[in-house]
């Protein structure tokens, strides 16, 4: 079994006061090119026969603060949106509280532009065959880094009651052996279920390190996984492409999923939320470069 890891938490400040949205603003679930240079998803879509979002930019999530934290859900049903920091960010330690309900497709976007929606996704999908402290190249050729996938425990009245591992031979979106490789580092399955509290608050802990990042991922102080940026091996993805889309500094961003043809409800049921609370960073860009 991993060990649970201790950690330096001086040199933090706050990025959310527990009062109001001061320092974030919201944005649209939009989408654009699938990788730099690359086609847009829409004609991704078209290709698959599915329908895209129909004008997205007019159905913002809706981010609101309620008792010390900040509340995440759709407003008009199906369209996600972001919460952004005004900020940007280079090299930097987060630590954040979550939780989301059952299903909340959500996560991280780190070093994401201001304007479009390319950037690397920490996931945190609590839905069914979802990733948790895994990764995704949101407009970086999709590329999808995770250790596990998990999947609801039900009652005898089907009401979701805690997590168990998924199963890849019945999975709606397997973990294969490639998006495991993708890693330098995965925690196993049955380490994460030890730690990870159903229905209450979990704290997510991420390291992001390196003009093309090295990203490093805790859950409740258990390392999740890691990830070179740098050297990552996946389909349409160009390390130098990357960086000369996102720089080395960007914003940091909370999700709310809008409901695809794949999943449909299953990735953000009706009235579901996603709450984050104690969201505070250190800047690690001197020791970095010292």
């Amino acid at each position: 079994m991993s060990e649970i890891e201790t950690f330096d938490d001086e040199g933090f400040e706050d990025l959310f006061d527990g009062l109001s949205l001061d320092g974030w603003h919201p944005v649209p679930r939009v989408y654009g090119t699938v990788y730099p240079g690359g086609p847009d998803v829409a004609e991704i879509f078209a290709e698959l026969g599915i329908e895209p979002p129909v004008e997205p930019e007019k159905h913002p999530a809706v981010w609101r603060v309620e008792d010390g934290h900040i509340v995440g859900e759709q407003e008009t049903p199906g369209y996600g949106g972001y919460l952004v920091s005004d900020q940007t960010f280079g090299d930097f330690e987060l630590v954040v509280e979550a939780r989301p309900d059952w299903p909340a497709d959500t996560g991280i976007m780190l070093r994401r532009r201001p304007d479009t929606w390319e950037g690397f996704q920490v996931l945190l999908d609590h839905r069914e065959s979802g990733g948790i402290g895994g990764f995704f190249g949101n407009g970086l050729a999709s590329f999808s880094a995770v250790p596990f996938a998990v999947v609801s425990v039900k009652d005898e009245h089907g009401t979701p009651i805690g997590l168990a591992a998924d199963d890849p031979a019945t999975s709606a979106e397997p973990v294969t052996p490639e998006k495991i490789a993708r890693l330098s580092y995965a925690a196993g399955v049955q380490d994460f279920l030890r730690v990870w509290r159903w229905g209450q608050w979990n704290e997510l802990r991420i390291r992001c390190v390196g003009p093309l990042p090295t990203i490093t991922t805790w859950v409740n102080g258990l390392k999740i996984a890691e990830l070179d940026t740098a050297t990552l091996d996946s389909p349409n993805y160009d390390p130098r492409a990357v960086l000369d889309t996102l720089g080395p500094r960007g914003h940091i961003a909370f999700e709310v999923h809008d409901n695809d043809a794949l999943f449909g409800e299953a990735r953000w049921g009706t009235g579901a939320q996603c709450r984050w609370r104690n969201i505070r960073i250190k800047d690690l860009t001197t020791a970095s470069n010292a």
